[in-house]
């Protein structure tokens, strides 16, 4: 019987050693910092894209100390961090872009006034 249980419990934690994921798990996180980067990530959204590289990094130095599955959550982090970024300046260059046509239209509005008085309307 001991034997038996003694065989359980070394089969139980070969099972739950983590197996080394493939370096490919990088690629995605990286590409999202990249893509970050040129849409503006840098001026629009500084936080994330600092979080982003350091999770990244953060994630390398797990691979190297064994601590697969750390890594694997940082470097998932790194993507998201990069993602938001994206966002953050898509969404900043959009309201750049409506408040520049908005002052355009009130210009516009006010040469319009000028012109033609309160009939404008």
């Amino acid at each position: 019987m001991k034997p038996i249980l003694i065989a359980l419990i070394c089969l139980t934690f070969t099972a739950c050693t983590a197996v080394r994921p493939d370096a490919a798990i990088f690629e995605s996180a990286e590409q999202a910092i990249q893509t970050a980067e040129a849409v503006g990530g840098d001026e629009f959204a500084p936080v994330e894209m600092r979080f982003a590289r350091a999770k990244l990094e953060s994630a390398k130095k797990g691979m190297e100390k064994e601590k697969y599955v750390v890594a694997v959550y940082l470097v998932e982090e790194s993507e998201i961090n990069a993602e938001l970024a994206i966002e953050k300046s898509r969404t900043a260059k959009s309201r750049r872009r409506v408040n520049e046509l908005r002052k355009s239209n009130e210009e516009l509005e006010a040469r319009m006034r000028a012109t033609f008085g309160d009939e404008f309307k």
